[in-house]
């Protein structure tokens, strides 16, 4: 049982940079508010019921509501022109002692990097429920049966007022939030005021949702002397608790006792031979593996020299551990580890999918038992709320958790790992910032002065030159062959243009239904990838060519085969918009649909009729959205109780499945053929890693690649694992095109729910920058529509601006640009951008 408090002096962290000394019961203080629009200062005054120290996170009254703020520092005067008696108290404060003085510095240097906000910075790093704000929502008093547009009335309301009431009304509750209704309903401002003033709505503030530690009553054992008062069956209560360590929850010692009733405790309580108290119990991630204890396992000469190289690393290092698939990066991570643990510092270990952490906790915990913590946004609220606070012990300890977890507040940090770090999961796109997570490890591990091991098969094209072009503080270390001198399984390039000539309309090539039932004869396991879930990309009428639209947004929506008792579906996997298949053609009325193109389920599908035997799993972002999924599915493959695993990307992220001996791509060209830059490398990675998840065991892997371009030279070196003749003919094109890794980007994103205002927006900003370009050594790529022009009702343009890496641009002033933003566009900056769509 773990029973923390955060107040204690061991939980007080040192004063951050610029920030007051001490503490405070009364006074003024400066705090920053969670006010979007806004980064100024805000005084409050400190009640004497309060002890505030600077960095604490309060809640403070502004504009009539409760929002979450940081306390800066005190003032000894108030502002100019500002009186006493228009100085607000403090509400609360909501947790105190967070931020050490480097991990402040670190959300500074992200705010500026990725110029955002830094209240925002700091709401991303801190977990659900600690920096709240009351929401303004508004209710309609009318229902949408009541005529409200009637000349007997004498009502009428003007277009933008009857938008909002009929969205209000759409809602079960018949109310939205302010900022969604702002979202959804351009100048809604106007039509609010006229609704309020005709009392058709109301307006009301809703308390933010603060998590609080969850208590549980536990027993505790007070006294061992058991004398005559006791009968047995209360005797026997004294017993298990003795062999207990004197303390157990109560819900579990009734169990053990083999009762619901709580009586008899009560009765032994009131004896004076147990205490019931209320405690803190942690809310944590319920993990259904046994964890057995393993020894650390024999190293590779090649393993032996990294790991010594790692453990002799003092301060800041920036190491590149480039190791085949299968090479065993994992294990030199656990030996690495094990030192760091031993000087009493703690761990955290990034991973690119929620996916992954299940196998690679299991493993970590068979070796580190309880110190092992997972943090990711799959967790709870209040499982989120209380291993962050966890995190804040000085106790040794490793986190495990997707990029959220790079947040995480330790205080004794030694080492930072990346695992799968070229992965494009690392870059978050939205909401701001849009970080980096390599290169903000890279931040936080100099100013933590501790090593950074960046982990791949398949690095990323800017952690390679970054490494191995002598720059200060960096080590590259490479595991060039498999553990037991396993070899690479061999690629075969199979040309689908061939088999469709020869005859063959099936998905799967001659040689993939080949390899698939020489592997049930075997008994042995596959993996199918395929880059798209769902059944179908789209569908269309075979008489009229009319093809399902998304209403909200300029794709076509995904066929979505129904399970047991559910109705086919159509899906946009950008809104997520559902409707049902139509039986009939809303066009010509013709009841002939064609469904195009495959996903997971059509796989799964053409598997169940062309081999019936074969046992089959799915492994996507549909079949994963409990919680828990990813390991049940997991866990059933390794068991033995399917053949086939049939998956997307999440296939590709660092699964060790030693039972694996044949990977079938089904579709490489989708990857191929994407309209971004970095399609070529994220191809070969992504082949790569999937094809490295065969062979890992015993047995000889094999990989088959389905392509229409099988002269592609990304091909050509997936087939023979060659890295180096990838980057060889990758790098000089994006160093003649003044693409990362040698030019900068930043992806300037306008959207907005009126066409008309967002085109001539960004085309004004698009003018401006043009006139300042060449001055400011920058390129202007754009205005253009985005990919998808229209998501969410949102239209959407871009503009890129391109420049050089050594720091001689001068880039716009981004406070002035958002100025010329009218209050219905809205502008987001995206630096170092990964996702073009």
């Amino acid at each position: 049982m773990w029973n923390p408090d955060l107040s204690t002096p061991s939980m007080v962290s040192e004063p951050i940079t610029g920030y007051a000394i001490g503490t405070k019961a009364h006074g003024l203080v400066e705090v920053l508010v969670d006010c979007p629009g806004t980064q100024a200062l805000f005084t409050y005054n400190v009640p004497e019921r309060l002890s505030i120290r600077a960095g604490d996170i309060l809640s403070v009254p502004l504009g009539g509501q409760i929002v979450g703020g940081i306390a800066i520092r005190f003032v000894d005067r108030l502002p100019d022109g500002l009186s006493i008696d228009k100085i607000k108290d403090i509400d609360d404060v909501v947790a105190s002692g967070l931020f050490k003085a480097n991990y402040w510095q670190w959300l500074t240097q992200i705010a500026d990097y990725y110029y955002t906000p830094l209240i925002q910075v700091i709401k991303v790093a801190l977990p659900p429920g600690l920096l709240t704000r009351s929401q303004r929502r508004i209710r309609a008093c009318i229902s949408e049966s009541d005529s409200i547009d009637d000349s007997s009335s004498g009502i009428f309301l003007s277009h933008i007022a009857k938008q909002i009431l009929d969205l209000l009304n759409s809602h079960p509750a018949r109310n939205y939030s302010w900022q969604h209704i702002q979202k959804q309903v351009p100048q809604a401002r106007r039509g609010l005021r006229e609704l309020l003033d005709r009392k058709l709505v109301e307006s009301y503030l809703e308390s933010g949702k603060t998590q609080h530690p969850k208590l549980q009553k536990a027993v505790i054992l007070t006294s061992e002397l058991v004398d005559s008062d006791l009968n047995d069956r209360q005797r026997k209560v004294v017993e298990i608790l003795k062999q207990h360590h004197g303390e157990l929850w109560q819900s579990d010692l009734l169990k053990l006792i083999d009762t619901k009733s709580s009586a008899i405790l009560k009765t032994i309580a009131d004896k004076g031979y147990i205490a019931i108290v209320n405690k803190e119990k942690l809310r944590s991630e319920q993990e259904l593996g046994i964890f057995q204890q393993e020894q650390a396992k024999v190293l590779t000469s090649d393993q032996a020299v990294a790991l010594e190289t790692i453990n002799q690393l003092s301060g800041f290092a920036q190491v590149l551990l480039h190791g085949v698939t299968g090479s065993g990066k994992t294990e030199v991570y656990l030996q690495a580890i094990e030192q760091i643990l031993s000087q009493s510092r703690s761990v955290l270990v990034l991973v690119p999918e929620i996916g992954l952490t299940p196998q690679l906790t299991d493993r970590f915990r068979s070796r580190f038992g309880d110190k092992v913590c997972v943090y990711h946004s799959a967790l709870s609220d209040g499982e989120r709320y209380d291993t962050w606070r966890q995190m804040l012990t000085p106790t040794s300890q490793i986190i495990i958790g997707t990029r959220s977890a790079i947040f995480a507040p330790l205080p004794n940090l030694g080492l930072i790992i990346l695992d799968e770090e070229h992965d494009s999961s690392f870059k978050q796109d939205q909401p701001a910032p849009t970080y980096q997570t390599r290169d903000i490890a890279k931040w936080r591990a100099q100013l933590e002065s501790c090593p950074l091991i960046l982990g791949s098969a398949t690095p990323s094209l800017e952690t390679w030159v970054n490494v191995t072009t002598n720059q200060p503080s960096t080590y590259y270390l490479s595991l060039p062959t498999r553990v037991q001198s396993r070899p690479l399984p061999p690629v075969e390039i199979v040309d689908m243009r061939q088999e469709l000539q020869q005859g063959n309309r099936s998905i799967f090539s001659r040689p993939l239904a080949q390899a698939l039932r020489q592997m049930q004869a075997n008994k042995q396991q596959g993996i199918l990838f395929i880059h798209r879930r769902g059944h179908s990309t789209f569908v269309s009428c075979r008489s009229c060519g009319y093809v399902c639209e998304c209403p909200n947004c300029d794709v076509s929506l995904a066929y979505h085969q129904p399970g047991a008792a559910e109705h086919a579906q159509l899906r946009c996997h950008y809104c997520n918009h559902c409707q049902p298949q139509p039986r009939k053609c809303p066009e010509c009325d013709s009841a002939y649909f064609k469904f195009f193109g495959s996903g997971t389920q059509k796989i799964v599908e053409e598997l169940d009729r062309e081999f019936p035997q074969l046992k089959c799993l799915r492994f996507d972002s549909d079949t994963t959205r409990t919680k828990g999924a990813h390991r049940q599915i997991l866990t059933a493959f390794v068991r033995g109780e399917a053949d086939l695993l049939v998956g997307t990307q999440m296939l590709t992220k660092g699964l060790d499945l030693p039972q694996v001996t044949l990977v079938g791509v089904i579709a490489a060209d989708g990857l191929l053929h994407l309209s971004d830059y970095r399609a070529a490398e994220r191809t070969f990675q992504t082949l790569t890693q999937v094809a490295g998840r065969s062979g890992r065991g015993d047995e000889a892997g094999k990989v088959i690649i389905q392509t229409y371009n099988p002269e592609h030279p990304v091909l050509a070196a997936v087939t023979k694992h060659d890295y180096a003749a990838f980057i060889n003919a990758e790098l000089p094109e994006r160093q003649v095109l003044d693409y990362p890794p040698y030019g900068k980007l930043i992806l300037l994103r306008f959207s907005s729910l009126d066409a008309a205002a967002v085109e001539q927006t960004v085309t004004e900003i698009g003018v401006a920058l043009n006139d300042a370009a060449i001055s400011g050594h920058y390129e202007v790529l754009g205005p253009a529509p985005a990919t998808v022009m229209r998501v969410s009702n949102r239209y959407r343009w871009q503009i890129m601006l391109k420049y050089l890496a050594n720091g001689t641009a001068t880039l716009p002033d981004w406070e002035l640009l958002r100025t010329r933003c009218s209050n219905v566009v809205k502008m987001t900056i995206d630096v170092d951008p990964q996702n073009f769509l």
